[in-house]
């Protein structure tokens, strides 16, 4: 099954079992200040978590567009995006436990034919200081699952990653960790205000068994290792508690949020660990190697960073987003700027945003028409932004160059930001990537030399300076 498959048996999937497919939201959240981006599949839901009735019912399912600038570093290994899609389903004070395990089960070995003997699974080990008890309902559901499959679960407690890493799993199949299986808006039971909901999450990761443990990561690896042999496919939250004064009490309705990489699944689908092999990458790799004339297998840094930043500014173009140097713009000429950088790095001279922005729109034509039908909007929008920056790129890079041997401070880097157009962030990447020093004290001395730029400009706009001038 390729990607868009998936996405369309997921949906056909939980609307046979009583959900209402609800369509995406924008990349840019409505009504709240608190986050540029819609960073996750349950942040539009999240009001009817709290307790609101949602108007399409209890039982919803959609698949939605997410954006997550602080990934932007990782983007060049063979499984972090800064753009995906999370697989959504929800049950607000509907099912529960012992109904949404099996049908994510289902899903994923029967829907899609994944290998059960390749999955593997984490729980909460609970947190005795605040009274909240270990999963033992999730990991029973589990182990039920497992042996239906001719498969024996082990179990082993972990608690942190840091522990994982010393100790290793010993081949257990259910693997129970503290914070990173307890779901709440501010991290940690701990920090939760008084009336906040929060709960246990379970998660599901597939083995990739060729891939080596890398021991830069630890000494053993397990779930929820970063090296890249386990990718989590998809998790689980139980929102059942609510902070109280003294602690914890069950919520009187709970819900149920489910959340599922579609490129993760479709990876492995493949049985791929390389998320830039699946159908709504790989297009883009073969487009940017017909325009470079280089091959993805000796350049998959750049065309991943690539393809990555490409798609997601067509799909912040479509949702209305603009290049600036504030807020959501900020972001867009970032990805984009990022992205001319590195297709600069491939011998890719001239504008290709034009080239390479329709195969992202086709790709996508058939989930989101709406990408399709502002393809050249977008294309335009994009191709403007490319064009500014070509002009200075070389200039810039040079001036950059200049400083070898020497120390990068903030306020060059303010000179690459406000004569050439480098976001900061690109400046300091390129900088230390060549092997050119940059001063720790950078992030201060740029924000330093940002706010006197900014008094100078509200100074030379005020009434009392225009009468000045003669």
């Amino acid at each position: 099954m390729d990607a868009d498959e998936i996405r369309s048996a997921f949906l056909d999937h939980m609307a046979a079992r009583g959900h209402t497919v609800i369509p995406r939201a924008s990349l840019v959240p409505d009504d709240d200040p608190t986050t540029l981006f819609t960073g996750s599949g349950m942040q539009p839901l999240l009001p009817y978590l709290l307790g609101e009735d949602h108007p399409a019912g209890r039982r919803l399912v959609d698949s939605q567009t997410c954006l997550r600038v602080q990934d932007i570093e990782e983007v060049g290994d063979n499984r972090h995006t800064t753009f995906f899609e999370m697989l959504g389903s929800w049950s607000l004070g509907d099912y529960f436990k012992d109904e949404q395990l099996p049908q994510f089960w289902a899903f994923l070995t029967e829907t899609v034919g994944l290998d059960p003997a390749r999955l593997y699974v984490s729980c909460f080990i609970g947190d005795e200081a605040h009274g909240i008890p270990k999963d033992e309902e999730s990991a029973r559901i589990w182990t039920r699952l497992f042996d239906e499959a001719g498969i024996h679960a082990d179990q082993v407690e972990l608690g942190s990653e840091e522990r994982a890493s010393e100790v290793g799993t010993g081949g257990a199949r259910i693997a129970f960790y503290g914070n990173k299986n307890w779901w709440c808006r501010e991290g940690t039971a701990e920090r939760m205000p008084v009336g906040e909901p929060g709960g246990p999450d379970t998660e599901v990761f597939y083995l990739f068994p060729h891939v080596e443990h890398d021991p830069a990561y630890g000494a053993h690896c397990h779930q929820n290792c970063d090296c890249g042999r386990f990718i989590e496919l998809g998790n689980s939250v139980f929102m059942e508690y609510r902070r109280t004064e003294t602690g914890f009490e069950p919520l009187p309705r709970r819900n149920v949020d489910y959340g599922g990489g579609l490129e993760r699944i479709a990876a492995a689908a493949l049985d791929t660990s390389d998320v830039f092999r699946i159908s709504l990458l790989w297009p883009v790799v073969e487009r940017l190697q017909e325009l470079s004339g280089r091959t993805y297998e000796r350049e998959r840094l750049a065309m991943r960073v690539i393809a990555d930043h490409l798609r997601g500014a067509t799909f912040l173009a479509v949702d209305g987003v603009r290049p600036s140097n504030k807020t959501q713009g900020y972001v867009l000429r970032r990805l984009v700027r990022r992205a001319v950088r590195f297709a600069v790095d491939l011998g890719i001279e001239d504008n290709f945003f034009p080239h390479v922005v329709p195969t992202v729109a086709g790709v996508y034509a058939r989930a989101y028409p709406e990408v399709a039908a502002a393809a050249d909007r977008v294309v335009e929008v994009l191709s403007r932004e490319e064009d500014v920056f070509r002009r200075t790129l070389r200039r810039g890079l040079e001036r950059l160059e200049g400083h070898r041997g020497t120390v990068v401070t903030g306020a060059d880097l303010f000179v690459l930001y406000d004569t050439y157009g480098f976001p900061v962030e690109l400046s300091t990447e390129v900088a230390v990537t060549d092997g050119i020093a940059v001063s720790p004290e950078w992030r201060r001395e740029f924000d330093e030399h940002m706010a006197a730029q900014r008094a100078r400009s509200r100074s030379a706009k005020s009434p009392r300076a225009a009468r000045s001038v003669p």
